[in-house]
């Protein structure tokens, strides 16, 4: 069996993360096992799907390094799920219901009244022909429910979840099609995933009672249905479900300076016992990913643990991967002087300023004659090799300062700063003349 996995989004709106974090873990999976990772558009809602969005999710995915195998569109297997509909409703699994929304509304109230489950009554199955023909004929057009099995409960072993159960007796008949023909979710998804030989489908625990409707379907169409893989949602830092959760996006994470390397490492292991790692290259997490691993408890997102995730990343990009993100001139030697004090790739830009110059130095009065000494000692010293250590050890001698007095006083007036990058690696991009004038100043 090919293992074969599918991100299925609807173009409605921005992927977030909990969108990323299932994609991710579907292209890891397909990844560890050598097999698809397919990408389908669920844009079967034409009022609401927007090109842009669909643009939007694929450029997403690009820039997080999840390429797919495929893509698929719902809305171009329109005459597929027509021929499935067809022949589920030829052998009663699929039949037509005439209720209004607010007749449907008022049964769940009486139902809710009485300390009853709000299940369909299924009313639409007591109708004659006769009854069907007339409110036809007074232009009732009927919404499309799908038939369930009583005479056994639904039941899966599920990778994350363990053993899921329902009784089908207490779940309402599902609408797969509306009055005005569209379809929703359940029974194209289901198609596709037969169609498209979908052997994972791995999503968010929101839709476990989804697949036990779907198991019915995959049943009733004769076919093998895929393992089921539903991860714990994803909580707020402060511990509970966060609508802001919905708002964090591939384009605030690159606003906040955010390395997609940084997103995939977090979002990786978020759920599971396992630390999480600053991998670059993604094949460590494909080794290890399992789904064995994860918890079934929410899974905690914090953006300060991301930020932190993202620094130590950064800290490991070679000069290749960020050139073209750099100010002008910085170079190899630069980057790999200023790396070590970085959260994110943007703020190289200011040590370049640094280096570069002018600086704003603000040094005590009582250490004034000694930054004159140092400008003395900085002419002299020999620069070809280590200018800070031989401009330090010179200094040492001559005034007996030596820790935070030798050093803080020099790395005040050489950058303005009281901390930074380590100096042996900063000083000699500065230069001998820049250096000068700075101790002078």
């Amino acid at each position: 069996m090919t293992v074969t996995t599918r991100f299925a989004p609807s173009p409605t709106g921005r992927l977030h993360v909990g969108n990323i974090r299932t994609a991710l873990h579907n292209w890891l999976l397909a990844r560890k096992e050598g097999g698809r990772f397919l990408l389908r558009i669920d844009d079967t809602d034409a009022e609401r799907s927007e090109e842009r969005f669909v643009d939007a999710i694929r450029a997403d995915l690009d820039w997080l390094g999840l390429t797919p195998d495929g893509e698929v569109r719902q809305s171009e297997r329109f005459a597929l799920y027509e021929a499935r509909f067809e022949e589920l409703r030829s052998r009663g699994r699929i039949y037509p219901c005439y209720e209004t929304a607010q007749e449907l509304e008022l049964k769940r109230k009486i139902q809710l009244g009485r300390g009853l489950p709000p299940v369909y009554d299924r009313a639409a199955l007591k109708l004659t022909d006769a009854e069907r023909a007339k409110l036809e004929a007074e232009g009732v057009r009927p919404h499309w429910r799908f038939k369930l099995a009583h005479d056994a409960p639904i039941g899966w072993d599920d990778l994350v979840q363990g053993h899921k159960a329902f009784d089908p007796r207490t779940m309402s008949d599902p609408v797969v099609r509306r009055a005005d023909g569209s379809w929703l979710y359940m029974l194209p998804s289901a198609v596709d995933d037969i169609d498209l030989g979908v052997s994972h489908v791995v999503r968010g625990e929101d839709h476990v009672s989804n697949t036990a409707l779907q198991l019915q379907m995959f049943e009733a169409m004769g076919a093998e249905p895929p393992h089921f893989a539903h991860s714990a949602l994803l909580t707020g830092a402060e511990g509970k479900l966060s609508k802001r959760l919905g708002s964090l996006g591939v384009d605030h994470f690159r606003e906040e300076g955010i390395e997609p390397e940084a997103v995939r490492a977090l979002l990786a292991r978020l759920g599971t016992s396992d630390p999480v790692e600053p991998f670059v290259e993604p094949e460590p997490l494909v080794a290890g990913f399992d789904f064995a691993r994860f918890g079934r408890a929410p899974a905690r997102f914090d953006e300060a643990e991301l930020k932190g995730v993202n620094a130590r990343i950064v800290h490991q990009l070679p000069f290749e991967r960020v050139r073209d993100r750099l100010p002008a001139g910085m170079g190899e030697a630069e980057w790999l002087a200023v790396r070590p004090n970085l959260h994110t790739v943007a703020e190289a830009a200011e040590w370049w300023r640094v280096i570069e110059g002018p600086v704003d130095a603000s040094v005590p009065e009582e250490d004034r004659g000694y930054l004159a000494e140092a400008a003395q000692a900085a002419g002299a010293i020999d620069w070809a090799d280590d200018p800070w250590h031989a401009l330090t050890g010179r200094l040492k001698e001559r005034t007996g300062r030596k820790g935070r007095a030798l050093f803080l006083p020099l790395r005040l007036a050489l950058t303005g700063r009281a901390e930074g990058p380590d100096m042996a690696a900063l000083l000699p991009l500065i230069g001998r003349e820049r250096a000068v004038e700075r101790l002078r100043a």
